[in-house]
């Protein structure tokens, strides 16, 4: 499985941007996927993930309220749409599968190459 982000950008505070995943290759029912998040010199953390199968959603208390995890299964695509973006949102964004929920990103085995989401202020 190969999983390709995009969506990220330049964005002002306060604006949205929608994240996707697309994975070739079979996803199922027992994975999770995940978004993590990596600024300038710092660990990379989790954001937000959601159970492939029954569609459960997990956040970074942080993104609550703002972030939406989703998942289209006939498209093998993940999306994270971000609202109310500020700038301490900015970091390279990456997608990931993993066989269980977890918040380490050493718990998932599969990384796409990153989208970078710059928020101005």
């Amino acid at each position: 499985v190969q999983l390709q982000a995009s969506g990220g950008g330049l964005v002002q505070a306060g604006g949205s941007l929608r994240l996707s995943c697309a994975a070739s290759g079979r996803i199922f029912s027992s994975h999770v996927m995940g978004w993590f998040r990596q600024a300038p010199g710092k660990e990379r953390e989790f954001v937000a993930a959601i159970r492939w199968g029954f569609g459960s959603t997990y956040y970074l208390e942080a993104v609550k309220g703002r972030f939406t995890v989703s998942r289209d299964k006939s498209e093998n695509t993940v999306y994270l749409q971000m609202n109310s973006l500020k700038p301490e949102d900015t970091a390279v964004y990456y997608c990931t599968r993993g066989n269980s929920l977890a918040y380490a990103p050493a718990e998932y085995n599969i990384w796409g190459r990153g989208t970078q989401v710059t928020v101005s202020s």
